[in-house]
């Protein structure tokens, strides 16, 4: 079955390219909205399933993949990604010498059913000084980045551990998600 990711990310391109070269990307261009009436977990499948909802239309015959990624601050907040420097600032300090949780939401969809999971990694940051938060943010990869940072590039010096998947951290568990699409092609559908 074709395969249609609901996205923009390089990221995520980069990342499913690990599992196959038979793929297109269409951006949803929903809006990501945090809802803090809900669970993190709820909050990144319900986005997950908005974006392969709005793409389904245009590939209806297609298997649509649609994710989102939060990063749950040690007192339970999600961090969504930073509108200002400051803000992005005020997220690494309160992940300083702390362990946090990323969450990506996955939704696998066809016209005909869907399948919605997520995904947690824990990840533990060195304590940071305010001129090592400086130095990250200088590099401008925050701008695009859940909690403010990348751990694919310079963000990485900023761990110091991490329990579960990287490519999770990245944005897409290319190893669940692998599992979850042969899963559904093998399913019959109802």
């Amino acid at each position: 079955m074709k395969l249609v990711l609901a996205s923009r990310s390089p990221r995520r391109r980069e990342l499913l390219a690990l599992l196959t070269d038979d793929f297109i990307c269409c951006p949803s261009g929903t809006a990501e909205e945090i809802d803090g009436t809900l669970s993190p977990e709820a909050l990144v499948q319900k986005l997950a399933r908005e974006k392969a909802r709005a793409v389904l239309p245009r590939y209806p015959d297609r298997l649509i993949c649609g994710c989102d990624t939060v990063v749950v601050d040690p007192s339970g907040k999600v961090c969504g990604i930073p509108t200002s420097r400051a803000e992005a600032a005020d997220m690494l300090r309160r992940l300083s010498g702390k362990t946090h949780r990323v969450l990506t939401g996955v939704c696998l969809l066809t016209a005909e059913r869907e399948t919605v999971y997520a995904e947690e990694t824990k990840v533990t940051f060195y304590p940071l000084t305010d001129a090592e938060i400086e130095a990250y943010l200088a590099t401008g990869e925050y701008r695009d980045k859940a909690g403010g940072y990348g751990i694919q590039g310079k963000g990485g010096l900023l761990v110091e551990r991490l329990e579960g998947s990287y490519h999770n951290v990245v944005g897409l568990p290319v190893g669940s998600v692998a599992r979850a699409i042969r899963a559904f092609c093998e399913e019959e559908p109802r």
